[in-house]
């Protein structure tokens, strides 16, 4: 090809040289092909692309000549030869091929975006240098978190390769959440990530740590056509779950979402910082605020008919504008735009349906019993550890990080080996040994502390004989138990399965209906999903595993609890029972009495509301203190039939002989009091147990284990929903301070969904569908035996 210029022969035939320079895989996808050929709708412009062999085998001074220029790198491409090429023959550059050698190292990408004023994670950089170790960054870690240099950074945190070509990232998880890693890699069939047991950070290279935002699982790809263009799209975030969702065509599935002002002026700034005019960025959503993570360089969209239209308008303008305005008439057709600014959004359903807010309540999944036990340690060794946490007297310790129960355990170890050794030392020293063994089994269980069930709070007690310091001591309080099963895990899942399945094109009875599919609909930015949960590990795990259906995810749970579920505000609105504290303890002290009076069957007193199954456990119960007396009788019972097991049986979740037997007997201890009177708060618990036994442990055919299980259900039945209040005033007024934070939550939520009149409105729900749905609704949640309370105002 003759070397053309604007003034020549070019210009004389009114045509504008386009060339495409890069590796064949990036120049010959369907995305540059779709470009370019509307690119080439242009009368006054030509494209061609250069030949990979060219590129990488022939000399600049022979490769073909151009007006203007779209070269960019990918893993292969001779960065310098491109430069080299610009230099020699000056054409105009679409995107800077200099400032390409900046998208190649994230450190220098963050220095970049910051210095540009563009939001990004907070992170730090741990340099490592194998030819010179003193010039390596100080850095240590723990078992939580990461100190780089005065920067911590506690789990989950990202650890990020240096090097921007490197896509094995990976994601740190806390013990708190299961441990653990998910560790990213380039796309491999359906695969982006895989989760590890890995806990620990690579030990060579060079890496960047940023903190860890929660997404909802859903990252932003940002595509910039100049300063002033920004499309977005959402797709599932790699770190969730690894599994890629794709489509009929075998693509990703992303879905387009709205930017607001704040996120298109990062756009722009992206955009010019790094002087590439067509770019791709990823932006995290959080807290409210977003933030750029990496910067991608050049980038195109597939399956965008808008976005390949505008791109195309948008280059042609470029180009013209700086080459030969005479030769652009716009033939092109515009965008059009809201008063705000915002394109028009293309409907994708052809009955512009979607759900606009669905709220549910739900309790955790089957689990363990809870079990607690207290203990007056003195060992010197135990107010060292207190006293290495730097707490007064007044507060109570909770002990629930890895190291520290370890410690607990040594310290436990240590001392049973002593009361072994020398008893007559210790006061009760039987008693003692019994509570030291059951502490080092709990605290030994599954081999590892990584998980969510087993804490240890230390209280400080009064020292004896009014000394100071002679006879003082700390009560010890272990809790174990309340973990998800197995089947409580798979029963959450599949509750989540069928939740989703209820929607119209959910993949269930209902998916008829096109454009209203659940999944389609959380993956747009119209969708607000938050998932809420206490404190307790079992009501995590739940809501994990719960997630895990409802979103059709593919992952262990430790990923998806980072990811998904919100915890931090989780028990002010769920778990915060301590507000009506007083308001309970006289509801409970009421129950006691009327429990304890002989031949009490006043349903006036202990069913004042009338409610169906207070009457029907009252029934069945006949005199409450005679029914109790009845309880007592078989869990003696009971719990005497234990001692005789062979423990060759197998216990469900590998519980113990010793807690197993521990359990019944305690409960047995801890119902009837010393003074001859009943601990009816114990009811629920002894109900809790056999009903897990009966249902995980049928296989040791005990024996009046039918019996209990039916006696201590009436008696759970008369007790447990009048322990929060006996008349309806009282449960009214328990209720209001319980629930007041989660009901006025969920008001919110709903005003705001009513109110939104924003862009949003063609996806609201269409009236003459409303009849229809709800009916198939109801019909489908009673073929799944669900409960819908609906209430109409």
């Amino acid at each position: 090809m003759d070397n053309l210029t604007l003034d020549d022969e070019a210009f004389e035939r009114k045509v504008v040289i386009l060339g495409v320079c890069a590796m064949s895989k990036k120049s010959g996808s369907e995305s540059m092909k779709i470009m370019l050929s509307r690119l080439s709708e242009h009368p006054s412009l030509k494209t061609f692309v250069f030949d990979e062999d060219t590129i990488l085998n022939v000399s600049v001074e022979k490769w073909p000549k151009c007006h203007c220029l779209l070269s960019f790198f990918s893993f292969g491409f001779p960065l310098d030869k491109a430069i080299a090429y610009w230099r020699l023959r000056k054409p105009l550059l679409i995107n800077s091929l200099e400032a390409q050698y900046d998208l190649l190292d994230r450190r220098i990408v963050h220095q970049i975006l910051c210095k540009a004023g563009v939001p990004v994670p907070t992170y730090a950089v741990l340099n490592r240098h194998e030819d010179n170790p003193k010039e390596e960054t100080d850095w240590k870690e723990d078992e939580d978190s990461l100190q780089v240099t005065d920067k911590i950074f506690h789990k989950p945190f990202v650890e990020k390769p240096v090097s921007a070509e490197d896509h094995n990232v990976r994601i740190y998880y806390p013990s708190s959440n299961g441990g653990g890693s998910q560790q990213l890699f380039r796309k491999v069939m359906d695969r982006s990530s895989r989760y590890s047991r890995e806990n620990s950070i690579r030990k060579t290279g060079s890496y960047i740590y940023e903190e860890f935002l929660a997404t909802d699982g859903t990252d932003v790809k940002v595509y910039t056509v100049g300063p002033d263009y920004a499309h977005a799209e959402a797709r599932k975030s790699p770190g969730l779950d690894g599994k890629v969702e794709r489509n009929s065509a075998g693509k990703e599935v992303r879905y387009p979402v709205v930017l607001n002002a704040a996120e298109k002026l990062i756009a722009r700034k992206v955009s010019e910082a790094f002087k590439q005019t067509v770019c791709g960025f990823d932006l995290l959503r959080a807290h409210g605020k977003s933030y750029v993570c990496d910067v991608n360089g050049f980038s195109l969209v597939t399956n965008s008919r808008k976005y390949n239209e505008d791109c195309a308008q948008i280059l042609l303008e470029m180009i013209f504008s700086k080459l030969a305005p005479e030769l652009f008439p716009s033939i092109l057709p515009s965008v059009e735009y809201l008063a705000e600014g915002v394109p028009v959004p293309i409907p994708t359903t052809d009955s512009g349906l979607e759900l606009r807010c669905v709220i549910a309540v739900i309790r955790h999944a089957d689990r363990t019993p809870k079990q607690k036990m207290k203990m007056l340690v003195t060992h010197e060794r135990f107010f060292k550890l207190i006293e290495r946490h730097k707490l007064s007297k007044k507060e109570e310790v909770k002990l629930k990080n890895p190291r520290h129960l370890q410690e607990v355990l040594d310290i436990t170890r240590d001392l049973l080996s002593e009361v072994q050794t020398n008893p007559s030392a210790f006061t009760g020293s039987a008693e003692l040994l019994r509570k030291l063994k059951i502490a080092r089994t709990v605290l030994e269980k599954h081999g590892h502390f990584t998980g969510i069930n087993r804490k240890i709070q230390f209280k400080y007690v009064k020292p004896l004989n009014g000394h100071s310091e002679v006879g003082r001591a700390l009560l010890m309080i272990l809790k174990w138990g309340g973990e998800v099963t197995s089947a409580g895990e798979k029963q959450a899942e599949e509750f989540g399965t069928a939740f989703r399945c209820i929607y119209p094109d959910g993949e269930g009875e209902y998916g008829s209906l096109p454009g209203s599919g659940f999944l389609r609909l959380h993956s747009t930015y119209r969708h607000d999903l938050k998932v809420y949960a206490s404190d307790e590990g079992r009501v995590q795990m739940t809501a994990a595993a719960f997630t895990k259906g409802l979103l059709d995810l593919d992952s262990s749970l430790a990923p998806i609890l980072s990811h998904l579920v919100r915890t931090k505000n989780g028990y002010s609105l769920l778990d915060n029972s301590c507000v009506a504290k007083d308001f309970t303890i006289r509801a409970k002290r009421k129950l006691h009495t009327y429990m304890h009076t002989p031949g009490n069957c006043d349903t006036n007193k202990l069913a004042p509301t009338k409610e169906a199954s207070l009457l029907t456990a009252l029934q069945a119960i006949g005199d409450p203190l005679e029914a109790c007396e009845a309880l007592h009788v078989s869990l003696q019972q009971f719990s005497s039939q234990l001692v005789g097991l062979s423990e060759q049986h197998t216990l469900y979740n590998n519980e113990s002989f010793q807690l197993f037997i521990e359990r019944w007997q305690k409960l047995e201890k801890d119902f009837k009091c010393k003074d001859g009177k009943f601990d009816i708060s114990k009811i629920p618990d002894i109900y809790d147990c056999i009903k897990y036994d009966m249902l995980h442990n049928s296989h040791l055919r005990l024996k009046i284990a039918h019996e209990l299980y039916i006696q201590s259900m009436h008696l759970a039945d008369l007790v447990m929903p009048q322990e929060y209040g006996i008349t309806r005033e009282e449960k009214l007024q328990i209720a209001e301070k319980i629930c007041c934070p989660l009901l006025n939550k969920i008001h919110t939520d709903i005003s705001n969904t009513v109110s939104n009149t924003g862009i949003d409105i063609m996806h609201q729900l269409d009236p003459k569908y409303i009849k229809y749905r709800f009916l198939n609704l109801l019909e489908y949640c009673k073929s799944l035996k669900l409960r819908f309370d609906v209430t109409i105002i």
